[in-house]
């Protein structure tokens, strides 16, 4: 399993859709539930922080740059 700091934003989501797939599973036993719950839990935080940084970013960029249009 890869680090979450050393994966890129869509391997994040990618890995995020792979375990709720896998939690859907009817057999799952509950030591294996608990750790996908918790894997997607940081999986989460971590994709939404990248995103939430990104966004900050595009809006620096936004209002760094002169209007063209005025």
């Amino acid at each position: 399993m890869k680090p979450l700091n050393e994966m890129a934003f869509e391997e994040l989501v990618t890995e995020l859709e792979d375990t709720a797939r896998a939690m859907e599973s009817a057999d799952l036993g509950i030591e294996r539930a608990a750790e996908l719950y918790e894997r997607a839990g940081s999986l989460h935080a971590t994709a939404l922080e990248r995103l939430t940084l990104v966004t900050a970013r595009l809006e620096q960029l936004r209002n760094a740059t002169p209007d063209r249009h005025a």
